[in-house]
Order: structure tokens, then sequence, then C-alpha cells
């Protein structure tokens, strides 16, 4: 199964990992293990009003958008990217993302070094059957466990933006 149509996957034994997390169905196209611990790559497919909550990290991140649009929270910008935009996230560096559309849209995600994110990932997302297309709906997360996780992987959940 080739999810990413300009990589070649068979050169990764296996099948990637898949989990699902708020709305996200994040495919581990090169993980940590793969690659050294230099980097993981991620595929993520993003329901509709789906994202990321405000956050920063410790690791770098860079995102680029394969379909649809995606809003992102960068500081205290909002910005809309769509299809080729690249978006470079700091250490340390306050950021979110949601889809705003009414389809699916889809994006890479680039983690250096490896590891950070993905183990985060793992531990809190529910493993689904690769090659999984719908959106399963969990039930509201529980906060505090996420952030209590997400610490252990130098990850920092902040509270939403407040409205204008």
């Amino acid at each position: 199964m080739n999810m990413i149509p300009f990589i070649d996957e068979s050169r990764w034994a296996g099948t990637p990992p898949v989990v699902h997390f708020l709305g996200n169905i994040l495919t581990f196209v090169a993980d940590c293990e793969k690659t050294g611990g230099s980097f993981t790559l991620t595929e993520c497919k993003t329901a509709p009003g789906a994202g990321a909550p405000p956050h920063t990290q410790e690791d770098e991140e860079a995102f680029i958008v394969l379909e649809g649009a995606y809003q992102f929270l960068i500081g205290d910008r909002m910005e809309t990217h769509s299809i080729g935009s690249v978006v470079h996230i700091k250490p340390g560096m306050v950021h979110a993302f949601s889809n705003q559309g009414d389809k699916p849209a889809r994006m890479l995600i680039l983690n250096l070094p490896g590891g950070m994110h993905e183990g985060f990932f793992r531990a809190v997302g529910d493993p689904v059957r690769p090659g999984q297309t719908e959106f399963a709906d969990p039930g509201p997360p529980n906060v505090e466990l996420l952030c209590e996780v997400a610490s252990r992987y130098g990850i920092r959940i902040l509270p939403p933006p407040a409205a204008a």
C-alpha cells in the first residue's frame, strides 16, 4: 500500500503503524526506529473540524499540506495553508492546526529528531487498521491525562486562545 504517492514504502519492511487521535488518522511512514532516531515522518489525515490543540514542544516540526486546507495558529497569528504549503515550527513555538473544510484534509508531518511526537501519538492514540479512512468518535478526550502524557514527551498542551 502506498499512502503517499511520491514515497516508496517498499523500502520499509512491513506495514506502517496507524493510530487515530482527536480526529486525525496518523500513519507513521518513517518511524523513529527506521530512521535511527533522526526523524519521524507521519501522514496525517484530518476530519473536518478536527486538528490539534495549541501546544509547544521541544522538537522541531514541519507540516506539508497535500490535500485540502488547514488553519494554523502560529504564535499569536492565524494562517490558512493549502496544498503545497510548508509550515515550519521551531522548538518552543506555540502552534495548533485544524481542518476548517467540509472534507478530510491531508498533510505530512516531519519531526526532528524522531521519537517525541511519535511516542506521544502511540501512547494516546487508538490503533486502527492500515488504510482506514473512517474517523472513529472516541468521545471527549481526557484532557488531564493527555496533558500528563504529553509532558513525558516534551509537549505542553495549552488552553485554546481567547475569542476576539
